[in-house]
C-alpha cells in the first residue's frame, strides 16, 4: 500500500491545530499537506497503511536541534576554561604546601586549604556536569515530543495505521560499528513513497520557529 510522503508543503492555511509544548506551552497550527498522487490507489482501499521515519537522521541534521546542542557545548567549553584557572590555583596551593615543614601549623593550615579547594572543585565539576547532562537530555526529550506529534499528525491525516522507525545510514566497510548497525537494521527495504522523514523534519522546523519567534511577530 503505497502513498507518497516525500513532498510535504507547509503553508499557513491549517488542516488542524496541534498543541505542542516546547520550553513553554504553545499552539502550532498544522498546515495543509500537499502530496503526490498515490501510486496504487486501488490497493489502498481497506487494509492497514504503514509508513517509516528516520528519527536519528532528524536529530542529527535538524538545524534547530544542532543549535540547541551547540549552546550546551559552548557552556561546557566556557566552564572548562573557568576550571583551568581553578586547577592552576589548586596546583599553586599544592606547590606551596611543599615549602612547609610537615606537621607544622603552617603545613597543617595549608594542607586543609588544599583539601578544601580540591573538594570544592570536584563538587563544582560534578554539579556542572549534571546540569549540562540534564540540559542535553531535555533538548532530546522536548524535540522528540515534537517529532512524535508531527508523525502522529501526518499519520492521522493520511490514515496511516503504523509508523516504524528505520535507519537510513549507509554501511561503511571501514567502520565496524557502522557495519554492525547496518546488519542489525529492523527494516531491510521500504519504498521511498512511504518515508515521512522529510515531512516530519518540516513539521519540527516549523514548531521550533514558532517556539523561538515572539508572538507579535508570528504570522
Amino acid at each position: 500500500m503505497l502513498y507518497r510522503f516525500r513532498n510535504f508543503a507547509f503553508t499557513t492555511q491549517g488542516v488542524a491545530d496541534v498543541r505542542l509544548f516546547v520550553l513553554s506551552a504553545l499552539t502550532l497550527a498544522t498546515t495543509t499537506l500537499t502530496v503526490l498522487a498515490p501510486t496504487a490507489a486501488s490497493a489502498q482501499e481497506g487494509g492497514h497503511r504503514i509508513a517509516v521515519v528516520d528519527v536519528a537522521y532528524i536529530f542529527k541534521n535538524n538545524e534547530g536541534i544542532k543549535a540547541q546542542v551547540k549552546e550546551v557545548e559552548d557552556s561546557l567549553k566556557s566552564f572548562d576554561e573557568e576550571l583551568q584557572g581553578k586547577r592552576n590555583e589548586l596546583k599553586s596551593a599544592a606547590e606551596k604546601l611543599k615549602t612547609f615543614q610537615p606537621g607544622s601549623s603552617d603545613y597543617i593550615s595549608q594542607e586543609e586549604r588544599v583539601a578544601s579547594m580540591e573538594s570544592k572543585l570536584r563538587l563544582e565539576m560534578a554539579r556542572k556536569r549534571k546540569e549540562l547532562a540534564d540540559r542535553e537530555a531535555k533538548i532530546y526529550f522536548d524535540n522528540y515530543q515534537i517529532i512524535a506529534a508531527g508523525v502522529k499528525a501526518l499519520a492521522q491525516y493520511h490514515k496511516v495505521n503504523l509508523v516504524l522507525r528505520y535507519n537510513s545510514e549507509e554501511m561503511d566497510l571501514e567502520q565496524g560499528e557502522s557495519v554492525i548497525r547496518g546488519v542489525m537494521k529492523n527494516i531491510v527495504y521500504h519504498d521511498e513513497a512511504i518515508d515521512m522523514t522529510n515531512g516530519t523534519m518540516d513539521y519540527l522546523n516549523r514548531a521550533l520557529k514558532v517556539a523561538t519567534t515572539p508572538a507579535a511577530n508570528r504570522q
